[in-house]
């Protein structure tokens, strides 16, 4: 299951490119981003450090690109890539989840809502 998500993300790939990006969905095992085209590909590993609303140290994780898309209609080359952690640091680990299960109640009361309403 994979929920959008607005949190902003610092990609570190090859151990020196930095994109700031933010994620378009994000799930327990990955997060889909938008990056640059021409500066990952499937299979590189890159390390994320997701900013996490009311923390002020971010999440460090590692993860592994698995599949890549171009998106024709925005300008600049960009592209969407879905990644798959590898990897979160052990003591983020459920400050990580914590945010995930918030993220679930949003979507829930999202859906309530608009079933009552829509």
């Amino acid at each position: 299951m994979r929920i959008k998500a607005l949190s902003r993300i610092r990609v570190i790939s090859k151990g020196s490119i930095i994109h700031q990006t933010v994620a378009k969905d994000i799930s327990p095992l990955g997060v889909r981003l938008e990056v640059p085209a021409g500066d990952m590909k499937v299979n590189d590993t890159i390390e994320l450090k997701i900013e996490m609303p009311k923390l002020l140290a971010p999440v460090h994780a590692k993860a592994k690109i698995v599949w890549k898309r171009d998106i024709p209609e925005k300008a600049g080359g960009l592209c969407d890539i879905g990644c798959e952690f590898t990897k979160i640091e052990e003591d983020n680990k459920n400050t990580f989840l914590k945010f995930f299960c918030a993220l679930l109640q949003e979507e829930e009361e999202k859906l309530k809502h608009s079933s009552y309403y829509g």
